[in-house]
C-alpha cells in the first residue's frame, strides 16, 4: 500500500507571510469597496430607469430597454470591461482604470438590477394601482407613493445579492491594471513565489465584506418588515 504524499503546509499556507502582506493587500479595498458601491448605485438608477421603460405603454422604450438588458446579461462582464478600458481608445476617448471599471460594472448590474426592480413592481396587487387612479392621483404620485415602497421591501434580498456578486467581481478590475485587493495579492504572489498564501488571505477579506453586507442585508428585512 503506497504512503500518503508529504505536503509541505508551508507552500499551501505561509503564516508569516500572510502576517507580512495583509496590510499591503488591504490597502487595495478602498478601490475595491469604491468601484462595488458607486456602481452599485449607478447601477441602481439606471436599473429603475430601465425598468420603467420595460414597463411603459411606449413600444420604442420597452424594446429599447430589452435589447440593453439582453446584451449586458449575455455578454460577459471581463469583455465590457476590456471594451471600455482597451477598445475607446480607437475613437479617442481613453477612460482611466477605476473610471473604466465603474463605468463597466455599473452599465452591466443595470441590466440585472432592472429586472429585479420590474418584477417587484409586476408583484404589487394591481388593485392598489387602480384603486389610487380612481381618487385622481398621477401615475408618479402612484408609482413613488404607493408603488415603489412596497417594491423596495420585495427588492432587497435580491438586490443584496447583486452587490455581493459586485464586490466579487471587481476582483475583475484588476485585469485592467485597477489596484484593489486582487490586483495587489497578485503582485505579492508574484514577488514571494506564494500565490496560494495570499489567495487564502484575500479570501478571507472577500468573505468579510460579504458577511458584512449579509448583516446589513438582514437588517434592512426586519426593518422593512415590521411595515408588512
Amino acid at each position: 500500500m503506497n504512503a500518503l504524499p508529504d505536503i509541505d503546509w508551508q507552500s499551501v499556507f505561509n503564516p508569516d507571510l500572510a502576517i507580512e502582506a495583509f496590510p499591503y493587500i488591504l490597502g487595495g479595498l478602498g478601490h475595491t469597496l469604491w468601484i462595488s458601491l458607486l456602481s452599485m448605485l449607478i447601477g441602481l438608477g439606471l436599473g429603475l430607469l430601465l425598468a420603467l421603460a420595460r414597463l411603459s405603454r411606449s413600444r420604442l422604450l420597452r424594446i429599447t430597454a430589452i435589447l440593453y438588458i439582453s446584451f449586458m446579461r449575455g455578454v460577459p462582464i471581463l469583455v465590457i470591461l476590456f471594451m471600455l478600458y482597451f477598445g475607446l481608445p480607437v475613437i479617442n476617448i481613453q477612460l482611466d482604470a477605476i473610471t473604466a471599471a465603474i463605468a463597466g460594472f455599473s452599465l452591466n448590474s443595470a441590466a440585472y438590477m432592472a429586472e429585479i426592480i420590474r418584477s417587484s413592481i409586476l408583484s404589487i396587487d394591481r388593485g392598489q394601482q387602480e384603486a389610487a387612479e380612481s381618487l385622481g392621483l398621477s401615475r408618479y404620485r402612484i408609482l413613488a407613493g404607493i408603488i415603489l415602497p412596497q417594491a423596495v421591501r420585495l427588492a432587497i434580498p435580491p438586490l443584496s445579492n447583486v452587490l455581493l456578486d459586485l464586490v466579487k467581481a471587481s476582483s475583475l478590475a484588476a485585469m485592467i491594471t485597477v489596484p484593489e485587493i486582487f490586483q495587489r495579492a497578485k503582485i505579492v504572489g508574484g514577488r514571494e513565489f506564494d500565490y496560494m498564501t495570499v489567495y487564502f488571505v484575500i479570501a478571507f477579506i472577500y468573505w468579510g465584506i460579504c458577511a458584512i453586507i449579509a448583516t446589513v442585508q438582514e437588517v434592512l428585512e426586519r426593518h422593512f418588515a415590521r411595515y408588512v
